[in-house]
């Protein structure tokens, strides 16, 4: 058992592994059995799963990592920058990008393009009532992903490899790349509780 949680690749195996076996047993427990509802299930496992992932890691990043690194001696910062900094990106981002795809599948198996339309339009879509206030609180969950994600790629990841010297530049340009990195990932930490706050709610109250 030591070896096999020594190495992080055979864990994660493992660890899949057993989750497949309960996705099997629970398709062979549901009412339905391996239906739509069933593959719902899978969606929104896959969206939970890389949304932790990604959100856990923008919290390491605000909580821990900016915060403490004007506290590591110079000579030890290169640590961080060149080996825990570029792999802790590879999975933010790809993390964030899953996510939002595995959101995007949950939300088609549930209602298919017209329930997908109604989130992204705030219940719009279909001529806008009061009994459709749920898909306002839900779409501005969804927008706010959105720009996270559209965040994250576009402007955190960017600017990171300028500031990481990933991508060539003189001293100003990676000060100001590291600047501009640190201020969107605070904005998505600013996002991130509302964000949350509908993406739980929602499927809490209104299922």
């Amino acid at each position: 058992m030591a070896g096999l949680l020594q190495n992080f690749r055979n864990t994660m195996i493992v660890s899949v592994l057993l989750a497949v076996v309960m996705i099997f047993s629970f398709g062979q427990a549901a009412p339905g059995h391996m239906d739509m509802a069933f593959w719902q299930a899978v969606a929104r496992w896959g969206h939970t799963f890389f949304g932790i992932l990604w959100i856990g890691l923008l919290y390491y990043f605000n909580f821990v990592q900016i915060r403490k690194m004007p506290d590591i001696p110079a000579e030890l910062k290169p640590a961080i920058s060149k080996y825990i900094a570029p792999e802790a990106l590879f999975w933010f981002r790809w993390a964030a990008a899953f996510t939002v795809l595995f959101g995007l599948i949950v939300a088609w198996l549930k209602g298919g393009h017209a329930y997908l339309a109604e989130l992204i339009t705030f219940g719009f879509a279909g001529g806008y009532d009061s009994s459709q206030a749920s898909f306002v609180l839900m779409g501005v969950g969804v927008w706010l992903a959105f720009i996270m994600a559209f965040n994250v790629w576009f402007v955190i990841w960017p600017n990171q490899k300028v500031a990481l010297g990933i991508v060539e530049a003189d001293a100003d340009a990676k000060a100001k790349a590291a600047r501009t990195a640190m201020l969107f990932s605070r904005i998505n930490v600013l996002l991130s509780l509302p964000m949350l706050t509908a993406m739980t709610m929602y499927q809490t109250l209104f299922g």
